[in-house]
């Protein structure tokens, strides 16, 4: 069974923008939609603040907020129950995901 990476791991770890931008580039596995993936990405390898600004890269981009993963399910879908989702969801919403 493998583990789930811990979020506490990356809470107040700084990025500079070339760094964040740099999730914009990971390749998905086959199968997965890219959009999807880059955000899974971000979620599990930056803390908030830094995933705040993600997003915006990740619009600016034009890449899709809603897109779906696998199971059909928007990202912000996904995390919706989360315990640790907060702050990664008001920013998704923000940036107009459903």
């Amino acid at each position: 069974m493998s583990q789930r990476k811990d979020k506490e791991k990356v809470i107040g770890e700084h990025f500079d923008d070339e760094r964040i931008k740099s999730f914009l580039d990971f390749p998905p596995p086959e199968g997965v939609n890219r959009d999807y993936h880059v955000l899974v990405k971000a979620y599990r390898g930056m803390g908030e603040e830094n995933f705040n600004t993600f997003v915006q890269f990740f619009l600016e981009a034009g890449y899709d907020i809603n897109a779906t993963g696998p199971d059909g399910k928007t990202f912000l879908q996904t995390i919706k129950d989360h315990h640790s989702g907060g702050s990664y969801l008001q920013a998704l919403e923000k940036a107009g995901a459903r």
